[in-house]
């Protein structure tokens, strides 16, 4: 599992700094989205990862790793605004951005740590397409919860599901580097 944490902080890394540079250019923006925005940015990058796969040709030159990292950024946007909340303007600047994202990456690595001791790895027999599609049940249960207006009668809450497509995604990209 050593080298899971290792692989899990250098796909973080890569997509850390892309958030960093996008809050250098854009500032905050985000933080007028609400969930369901964030939510949908987060489904049409999946399913434009599914379309890759299933389709042998390609029209825009930009492959299913940076749709995964938009992935990660997206979902770590998503809980950020759980915790915060939507605003009208943008309020957060890069270093308390970063403190937030690091936090909210910190949460769901534990998550994943924990969840790989017992599960044995099992990621690592998976494919890259189950991977997509797990992120895509995730994503229709989320829309699912916000169309009930947050409200679940047995079943985990968005903020898990969330970290999960980030877990999944981390392990698709993992997998597409090796």
């Amino acid at each position: 599992m050593q080298d899971t944490s290792k692989q899990y902080d250098a796909v973080i890394s890569t997509c850390r700094s892309l958030f960093i540079n996008k809050m250098k250019d854009y500032g905050s923006a985000w933080r007028i989205l609400r969930l369901p925005s964030l939510t949908d940015q987060i489904f049409i990058k999946a399913q434009r990862i599914r379309g890759l796969q299933q389709n042998n040709e390609r029209k825009v030159d930009e492959g299913e790793v940076s749709e995964f990292i938009g992935i990660i950024n997206y979902c770590t946007m998503a809980l950020i605004q759980l915790e915060k909340g939507v605003v009208e303007q943008p309020d957060l600047s890069l270093d308390e951005a970063t403190a937030l994202y690091d936090d909210k990456i910190a949460l769901t690595k534990q998550l994943m740590m924990d969840k790989n001791h017992d599960y044995g790895e099992a990621w690592r027999d998976m494919r890259v397409s189950s991977l997509t599609d797990l992120i895509l049940q995730k994503l229709l249960r989320v829309k699912q919860i916000e169309d009930n207006a947050g409200k679940t009668l047995v079943s985990e809450g968005i903020d898990a599901n969330y970290q999960d497509m980030i877990n999944y995604s981390v392990f698709a990209l993992i997998h597409l580097e090796n």
